[in-house]
Order: C-alpha cells, then sequence, then structure tokens
C-alpha cells in the first residue's frame, strides 16, 4: 500500500540524523531525539495538513532555527504559531522565531494553513538546526553556508535530503529557495544533483521581518504573486 505525504515525513523526521562531520565549534541539534514531544507535535502537524497524496509545490529554507523547527519539528513554526494558529500545543517549551511570524502573516493572506499547506511542503537542504559555539557555552544559529567547510562537509547529506524530499512527490518544474545566498548554494547542488527545472528566489522571512518590517504587506504580496504563478 502507498504511504501518504503524512506518514513519509513522519517516517523521514523519525529516522533523521546527522552522521557526518563538522568543522571545530558547530554543532547539529536534532530535536527528534532530543525531546520525544518534538515528535508527537511534528506528528499531529503533518497528519493534520498532509494526510493524503496530493502533490506539492516545494519551498526550500536554509536549515532549522533552534527556536523554531529546531524545537517543533516543524519548518518555519515556532510554539507560539504552532498554537494559536495550527492548534497544537507544545507543553515542553516556548519559543519565538522572527520567521515564523513573517510565514504565518504570510499564510493567513494567502487563504489559512490549510489552503497554504494544501498547495507547499516546506523544508531545507539540512533539516536539522545548525548551532556554532561563539563563546564558551554560548550557543547561536549557524547556517550551512556559514563556512566553507561546513558546506563541503555537508554537501551530500543535503543532496540526499532534497532528493528523499522530492521522493515524496513533490513538483520539480519549479522550487521557492528563501534568501539570495540560500539560492545560490542551492544552485550548486542543483548544478551538481540535476534537482529542479527552475529556481525562484524569494526573500528570506528573517531579512523581511527583521530589516524590512514597515514593507511587510508589499513582500507578502511579492509572495503570494510569486506563488501562486504555479496554478497559472
Amino acid at each position: 500500500m502507498t504511504k501518504n505525504l503524512s506518514e513519509l515525513i513522519i517516517d523521514f523526521n523519525r529516522r533523521l540524523s546527522y552522521t557526518g562531520k563538522l568543522p571545530p565549534g558547530f554543532q547539529v541539534l536534532n530535536p527528534y531525539l532530543d525531546n520525544p514531544e518534538t515528535i508527537d507535535v511534528m506528528t499531529k502537524f503533518y497528519n493534520k495538513y498532509y494526510n493524503d497524496s496530493a502533490g506539492r509545490k516545494f519551498i526550500v529554507g536554509i536549515n532549522p532555527s533552534r527556536h523554531g523547527a529546531g524545537v517543533t519539528g516543524v519548518p518555519f513554526t515556532d510554539t507560539k504559531r504552532l498554537d494559536s494558529v495550527c492548534g497544537i500545543k507544545m507543553k515542553s517549551a516556548r519559543t519565538h522565531e522572527v520567521s515564523s511570524v513573517f510565514v504565518y502573516d504570510m499564510i493567513e493572506e494567502f487563504g489559512g494553513p490549510d489552503k497554504f499547506y494544501g498547495d507547499f511542503f516546506i523544508n531545507s537542504p539540512f533539516p536539522l538546526a545548525i548551532v556554532r559555539e561563539k563563546n564558551p557555552g554560548n550557543l547561536i544559529n549557524a547556517n550551512y553556508y556559514d563556512e566553507p567547510e561546513l558546506f563541503d562537509m555537508t554537501r551530500d547529506f543535503m543532496v540526499d535530503s532534497l532528493r528523499t524530499f522530492i521522493g515524496f512527490g513533490l513538483d520539480t518544474s519549479e522550487v521557492f529557495i528563501l534568501g539570495k545566498k540560500n539560492a545560490a548554494f542551492i544552485s550548486k547542488l542543483n548544478k551538481q544533483a540535476g534537482l529542479f527545472d527552475k529556481l525562484t528566489v524569494l526573500d528570506h522571512p528573517r531579512y523581511i521581518q527583521q530589516y524590512k518590517s514597515k514593507e511587510k504587506p508589499i513582500y507578502i504580496d511579492k509572495y503570494i504573486i510569486k506563488l501562486n504563478r504555479h496554478k497559472e
């Protein structure tokens, strides 16, 4: 029997681990191993919005934040939005993630989570949180492309992850990339592996929320115009 999309995603997350090398000072956080409730809320989320076998368009982030999917297991979703918008409460953590604010404001404008998640799947080439020790005991969020060595060490793992996501039945004719720098590196992976036909770049939610908040309605409109093009 063919598994539906929620079963495929949940199985992937339950098995997810990174055992490769990392440069000195970098660590990978795996919420699925560190917090049993992450598995629970992640399962509820995907069973709620992906319990079917319909295809989706693919939106590609960078790698999870330790306050967003690094806790909830749901990309661009902190515990506040998971509760207030998706109706799934997480008892063991309470997080606020800047990117999540923009994404869920955009989702509301798009037509709500049922409509949005019915059309799109969001994940990242490196689907676990990466942190860097800035000072002893002080961990900060890191991106997979922050150091050339980090990118080189994680490259094959990221290609394998993207191929797995595509294997869920995602549309590869056009992929939406969040962040211009991210897009440059996804382009490198795409040239290596031939994953997507067209890369469409959107400004990253964190950049918009942090530096362009006064213009947020304009950026939301840009998102919706580009995301809706696939229906034409």
